[in-house]
């Protein structure tokens, strides 16, 4: 069987991936059976408006020691009551939902979890689409308060129970309960020395361990600062080279850890479209385009880009103050240059994740004419009448024109890791698959 849940955090405290991770142990403890692979953490469209922090679902396969309707009850009753428990049901944002598909469920019933998955990671889906097919498939669930998280539920069901997409993975190490909280009161304690030492030995097989654009005060990003569970986290591309990596931490004691199959780092929520006219409000994109106007920076310290591709100009794409040194990039683009813009599009603005520079147009610049015999600028001899030199009295006719050195290369530039979203493919991941292609 297969068993979905979502939604049971808040902006402060909780975890489903703790509380899958529990459950899957206490269901194992309780003599239900055994977990079957991994555990999977599915993260889905990050531009959802009602998110709590980080948009993901939970769940994992399980191998029931009976199989009679009067087991399965029991076992689906110890589940929901688990999650009825813990779940953060006093967050306006917090609405649980799990549910539990059979083996049995049928080939139907399994393409239609396929579709739906990739739609939650790239769309928006109503309340509504979630519970027509819990109820056309009569899928036991457990749906607390509007059933918001039903809709992840069966998107992390569909992924498990269609394998072969992009994939990585992710050690998370958890506190101990009695440490959550109010981090003025329970600190973290991690040493960031030994995440970087684990990030440089496992590197480029992990990445956004730490985040080194601020080279003198590297900041370890997958420690996180609010009250949950999570004590750190490291992301890569195997269970055993996440593994490794998180040996070598020295933090407080490790109340558990797990690994999760993960959909993290793989740009799934992007959408390649052609024209600015296919965008709508809440969905991620892949669009080329040429740079119209100077970057202007607003008032907050957002470095706004003006685009246009072949049919019309583009939203302004916004690369917001906390990118750091990203905007420095965006800042050095000039009229006539070709990009391609990742990002997410909300309130009218493609927000940047990364960009692909293309074509770099020649920065000329027009300058007096230099004097061809005693090297000195020439000066305008009036209006309409070119340009004289006061010493040589040689003349010229017109302005001399001047290329700059772009200080920029052709290529792909990103958002630091403090600044990058959980799906965002980095870097780091695709220089590592386009040099296992060629070595093919």
């Amino acid at each position: 069987m297969f068993i979905g849940m979502d939604d049971t955090d808040s902006n402060e405290r909780m975890c489903t991936t703790y509380l899958a991770a529990l459950i899957a142990r206490d269901l194992e403890a309780a003599g239900f059976g055994s977990v079957s692979g991994d555990l999977h953490l599915i993260r889905l469209n990050p531009s959802i408006p009602y998110k709590t922090r980080g948009n993901a679902a939970l769940g994992f396969e399980f191998l029931p020691a009976e199989d009679t309707a009067e087991f399965r009850n029991r076992l689906i009753s110890f589940v929901s009551e688990k999650i009825a428990e813990s779940a953060e049901t006093g967050c306006e944002k917090t609405n649980p939902g799990a549910v539990f598909i059979f083996e049995d469920a049928g080939s139907e019933l399994k393409e239609r979890l396929d579709s739906f998955f990739k739609k939650a990671v790239t769309d928006v889906i109503e309340i509504t689409e979630a519970e027509q097919i819990v109820s056309a498939y009569s899928i036991p669930h457990l749906s607390l308060k509007n059933g918001r998280g039903l809709i992840g539920a069966l998107a992390v069901c569909g992924a498990m129970m269609n394998p072969g997409w992009d994939c990585t993975y992710e050690y998370l190490a958890y506190r101990d309960p009695v440490r959550w909280g109010d981090q003025s009161v329970s600190p973290r304690v991690v040493d960031t020395d030994s995440l970087i030492a684990a990030d440089q030995a496992t590197s480029p097989g992990t990445w956004d361990t730490i985040d080194y654009s601020e080279k003198k005060y590297p900041f370890p990003v997958c420690v996180p600062s609010s009250g949950d569970p999570v004590l750190f986290g490291i992301r890569g591309e195997s269970p055993e080279i996440v593994r490794t990596a998180a040996e070598m931490v020295v933090s407080e004691p490790v109340y558990f850890s797990q690994i999760f199959k993960t959909n993290q780092g793989t740009d799934a929520h992007l959408l390649p479209i052609q024209s600015a006219a296919e965008m709508i409000p809440l969905h991620s994109y892949i669009l080329e385009g040429t740079v119209v106007r100077e970057v202007q920076t607003n008032e907050g310290g957002h470095d706004i880009l003006v685009l246009a591709d072949d049919y019309e100009n583009l939203p302004e794409c916004a690369a917001f103050e906390p990118t750091g040194n990203f905007r420095k990039i965006i800042r050095k683009l000039i009229p006539g240059d070709k990009v391609a813009v990742y990002g997410s599009f909300k309130n009218n603005t493609l927000n940047l994740e990364k960009i692909e520079i293309l074509f770099l147009a020649p920065d000329i610049s027009f300058e007096n004419p230099i004097c061809p015999v005693c090297q000195k600028r020439m000066k305008s001899a009036g209006k309409g009448q070119g340009f004289r030199c006061r010493t040589c009295k040689t003349k010229s006719e017109n302005k001399a024109e001047t290329a700059a050195v772009r200080k920029i290369n052709i290529g792909f530039y990103e958002v630091p890791p403090s600044a990058r979203r959980h799906l965002s493919k980095p870097l780091i991941r695709m220089n590592n698959h386009d040099k296992s292609e060629n070595e093919e």
